[in-house]
């Protein structure tokens, strides 16, 4: 069965995008996230800045997100990074070098078309609830 985390204000920041989905969900002893843009979340509005400015934004609701469900960065197991240009694989590295340490958590780092947002990159992870 599925459960839908409640994180209050990271939950309204993302729904003040008007996207149909949630943050975070447990399900069977894990967490699932969502594709997780570079929000602001006093503001609610996506942050437009360099890579590493917008990595560390992901990263960082990520995190909030994960120690709200009583988990942390240090369980997560799986992680796909989607970037709207393969130049960004060095900066958004840097950045998430400074989140995960090793072990590393099994990682794919995928090119796509740019959203119709303007941001250029989302992260999702499955962790350890």
């Amino acid at each position: 069965m599925k459960e839908i985390v409640d994180l209050p204000g990271l939950n309204a920041a993302l729904a003040a995008l008007k996207t149909p989905t949630s943050l975070l969900v447990r399900s069977s002893g894990q967490l699932f996230s969502c594709g997780i843009p570079p929000l602001d979340l006093e503001t609610q509005e996506i942050i437009q800045g360099d890579l590493r400015t917008q990595a560390r934004a992901v990263l960082e609701i990520m995190k909030q997100a994960l120690e709200g469900a009583g988990s942390s960065m240090e369980k997560v197991v799986k992680v796909t990074i989607y970037v709207t240009d393969t130049a960004h694989f060095a900066p958004v590295n840097e950045i998430y070098q400074q989140y995960f340490r090793a072990p590393f958590p099994v990682r794919s780092f995928v090119a796509v078309a740019p959203w119709p947002l303007p941001f250029d990159v989302e992260i999702d992870c499955i962790a350890e609830a």
